[in-house]
């Protein structure tokens, strides 16, 4: 099994909650999420039609509820895609509608205190 190499991305001033940015790392686009002060780290494509997947909104959903009732759900917590508007869950990579679907996932951390650090 290959050892995963941590790249520091930023500091956490750099990417307040609510925020995100896309690094290249390691030749690759990965769009680096704060949700709520965790960080979560996915590959900046769709796995529906390789669009940019991490340059679409971030955002809720409605949720399964009874009839003539809406429950706005996961709010600050998806990732849609701008081209088809597939929504995926930013802490899993899970697509909303059958997760069985993921967009790749990286492990993200802070290290000495600040560092926002990727793992890949």
């Amino acid at each position: 099994m290959r050892t995963k190499q941590g790249y520091t991305i930023c500091k956490t001033a750099d990417l307040p909650p609510g925020e995100r940015q896309i690094f290249t790392i390691n030749g690759r686009e990965v769009g680096v999420f704060n949700v709520d002060g965790e960080y979560f780290a996915l590959l900046n494509y769709c796995p529906h039609s390789g669009a940019p997947l991490c340059k679409g909104p971030v955002t809720g959903t409605t949720l399964p509820s009874d009839d003539f009732a809406f429950v706005y759900g996961y709010a600050g917590q998806l990732v849609r895609c701008a081209w088809h508007g597939w929504e995926f869950k930013i802490a899993t990579g899970e697509y909303l509608m059958n997760p069985k679907i993921r967009a790749k996932k990286y492990a993200v951390t802070v290290e000495n205190g600040d560092d926002v650090v990727v793992y890949m």
